[in-house]
């Protein structure tokens, strides 16, 4: 499959914007560009968005028994 063509679920965006904001505590506070401060901008919107969706309370295991239900389906992008 080709990863830019991949479409992403709430929650590994989830999953992923959480672990940047770790990531981001952990190695401390530097001075930042204004591109870096407008991304952080986007990245505080964005978590404060999907934090309200059902998405917050689910789980990889979740992710994988929903996809598997769908398969019979065949369902398209």
């Amino acid at each position: 499959k080709d990863a830019n063509a991949a479409l992403l679920s709430n929650f590994e965006v989830y999953q992923l914007l959480t672990d940047l904001k770790q990531q981001r505590k952990e190695s401390g506070k530097t001075k930042q560009s204004s591109g870096q401060q407008n991304l952080n901008t986007i990245m505080y919107e964005t978590l404060k968005y999907i934090s309200k969706t059902p998405c917050r309370y689910q789980s990889p295991e979740i992710v994988q028994e929903f996809l598997a239900a769908m398969k019979d389906h065949k369902l398209t992008k």
